[in-house]
């Protein structure tokens, strides 16, 4: 793996303040030191995880979402598939999925749809032991809460996902939810949360919901109905695209499968990694 974007033009010592411009992207900028950022290695977890560590608060409050940071992180072929035959994993890669680890070692929740839940068979997030220092000194639980995002309830209880989390799992549902199926969430385990006023979530209402539960690292794996909704309520700081060097073609939807913004909404580009042809793009609101 090795950093395109920014680019030094020569190695720094580690420490070295990064050149102008390129760390002007709040809760985006890179890291201080540019050693070794040009070699192509594989890179420590640690050093993944300053390279994706999420902002301070302070840096974050000039954002609609002050009460919480929401990253999404998704994949994509060359030509536009968001998966392939109704899974992700086609596209993926190992470098992928150890930011993917990272990125989930990183978060106090992983905010999730329904549909993405049942297709790509969701499971609790575990406990790992590469990130039990940084989670403790962060002050975050050992591992972070799945949060569903569903508005009809349509999933199995029994799962694992909600039966056996080493953190409760969260169900964001409306207030006129079917009442026996918001009890057997509760009967299963799961916390179930209001995030709406009628049947249907409000994806404006998610992270403050979630904050409120000390909740502010958020992380959405999607899928692109619900990345859609949250990039068209403004929810969205950042986006961690991973690029693969595949063709799908099909009809598989975008990343983000949604109605229009009325205005298209600009992103700043903080980072660009490389790995045996994947590009692992960070993009945030300026």
């Amino acid at each position: 793996m090795r950093r395109l974007f920014p680019s030094p033009t020569q190695s720094a010592p580690s420490g070295t303040v990064p050149p102008e411009g390129t760390a002007d992207v709040v809760g985006c900028s890179p890291p201080n030191g540019y050693r070794g950022w040009m070699e192509d290695r594989e890179w420590t977890l640690d050093e993944l995880a300053e390279a994706y560590a999420y902002p301070e608060p302070a840096e974050a409050a000039h954002t609609e979402a002050a009460h919480g940071w929401l990253r999404a992180n998704m994949v994509s072929s060359v030509d536009g598939a968001a998966h392939h035959e109704g899974r992700s994993q086609p596209l993926s890669s190992d470098a992928d999925m150890r930011i993917f680890g990272v990125l989930r070692g990183l978060a106090d929740a992983v905010v999730v749809g329904a549909e993405t839940v049942r297709k790509e068979g969701y499971r609790p997030a575990k406990a790992r032991e590469a990130f039990a220092a940084r989670r403790a000194a962060a002050g975050q639980g050992p591992a972070p809460a799945i949060a569903v995002v569903t508005a009809s309830l349509d999933l199995d209880f029994s799962l694992p996902l909600f039966t056996r989390p080493l953190v409760p799992t969260v169900v964001l549902t409306g207030a006129a939810a079917d009442e026996d199926r918001v009890r057997a969430a509760r009967a299963a385990g799961a916390e179930v949360v209001f995030v709406g006023e009628g049947a249907t979530v409000d994806p404006a209402r998610v992270t403050g919901a979630l904050a409120g539960r000390g909740y502010t690292r958020l992380l959405t794996e999607g899928g692109p109905r619900l990345l859609g909704q949250f990039a068209a309520a403004g929810a969205l700081d950042e986006l961690c695209l991973s690029l693969a060097p595949l063709v799908a073609a099909g009809d598989a939807p975008r990343i983000m499968n949604a109605p229009g913004l009325a205005v298209p909404e600009r992103f700043r580009l903080a980072s660009v990694l490389e790995d045996d042809g994947f590009l692992f793009t960070r993009y945030c609101r300026p």
